[in-house]
C-alpha cells in the first residue's frame, strides 16, 4: 500500500472490508492491520455485523462506516468526514442496495438525508454502493450525478468495464472488483462451489488462495469543485505487489 500511494500519488485510500475476516465480516485486529497498512477509510456492506467483536470499532472509530440505510439504532456511523494528506475534507458514505438483497430501507432517500447533513465546505464525497444488480448501481449513479464526487459499486466481486465520469461530474463504476484470490469463484475454492452447484450437496465454501490480486479504481478530483476529472481501473497482482513493496525500501 505505501508503494502504491507513492506511485499513484494517492491522497485518500478507501477500501471495502466487509469480507476481510476469512471471507465474511471484519475483526478489530484486521481493521487495525488495514489502517496500519495505509488505508484511510473503510466501508462495509451486508456482512457488516457477521463478527460481533467489530461493534466497538464501528461505534468508536471515525475511519469506518456502515450502510447509511440501516436503522438509526444500528451500530456504527452512516457517514464520516476525513481530512486527506493534501488537507482536503472528504465525506465517505456506504449504502446497501435492495435488488436481490436482504430487505433494507431505501438507499436513495437515505443518501439524500445524509447529504443534507454535510457541511457546505465538504465538496468531495465518495459513495460506496454495495449492491447486487447493475441496474440498481446505475440508477444510484444517475441519482447522485453532480451531487457527489464518486459512486463506486462493490459486492459482486467482479470488476466492471463501465468506468466513466457522468455528465454532472460524478465518477461512476458498477463494481470496482475484488481483492483476493483470482483463481476462485468469487473468492471461494472452485471445487467446493462446483460440487454444491452440481450435486446440491452442501459444502463449506472455503476461501481460495491462488493468484491473489488487488482490484480497485483511481478517481482524479478537482478539490475546488468536488467534481471528478478522471477515473480508471487498477489491478495489482502478486508480482506487481512485490515491486511496489520494494519501492518503499529503495532510496528515493
Amino acid at each position: 500500500m505505501p508503494g502504491l500511494r507513492i506511485e499513484e500519488d494517492l491522497d485518500l485510500i478507501v477500501v471495502n472490508a466487509e469480507n476481510a475476516a476469512g471471507g465474511s465480516g471484519l475483526t478489530p485486529s484486521i481493521y487495525r492491520e488495514l489502517i496500519a497498512a495505509g488505508v484511510d477509510c473503510i466501508t462495509m456492506g451486508d456482512h457488516v455485523y457477521r463478527r460481533r467483536e467489530i461493534f466497538p470499532i464501528l461505534s468508536g472509530e471515525s475511519r469506518i462506516v456502515r450502510p447509511a440505510n440501516y436503522p438509526q439504532e444500528a451500530p456504527g456511523r452512516a457517514v464520516t468526514v476525513l481530512t486527506t494528506r493534501g488537507k482536503h475534507r472528504v465525506a465517505v458514505i456506504s449504502l446497501l442496495g435492495r435488488v436481490f438483497m436482504s430487505p433494507v430501507d431505501c438507499p436513495f432517500h437515505a443518501v439524500d438525508r445524509v447529504l443534507n447533513t454535510l457541511p457546505s465546505d465538504v465538496r468531495i464525497i465518495v459513495v460506496d454502493f454495495h449492491a447486487e444488480a447493475t441496474s440498481d448501481m446505475q440508477v444510484m449513479g444517475r441519482h447522485l450525478d453532480g451531487r457527489v464526487t464518486a459512486v463506486l459499486g462493490t459486492h459482486t466481486h467482479v470488476a466492471t468495464a463501465d468506468e466513466q465520469v457522468l455528465p454532472g461530474g460524478t465518477a461512476f463504476q458498477c463494481d470496482v472488483g475484488m481483492t483476493g484470490p483470482h483463481e476462485s469463484i468469487l473468492g471461494r475454492r472452485i471445487e467446493r462451489v462446483l460440487e454444491t452447484v452440481y450435486t446440491f450437496r452442501p459444502t463449506h465454501f472455503e476461501v481460495a488462495t491462488g493468484d491473489p490480486r488487488m482490484h480497485g479504481t483511481v478517481v482524479e478530483v478537482d478539490p475546488a469543485t468536488g467534481r471528478a476529472t478522471g477515473i480508471r481501473r487498477l489491478v495489482v497482482d502478486a508480482a506487481r505487489a512485490a515491486e511496489l513493496s520494494e519501492r518503499t525500501r529503495s532510496p528515493r
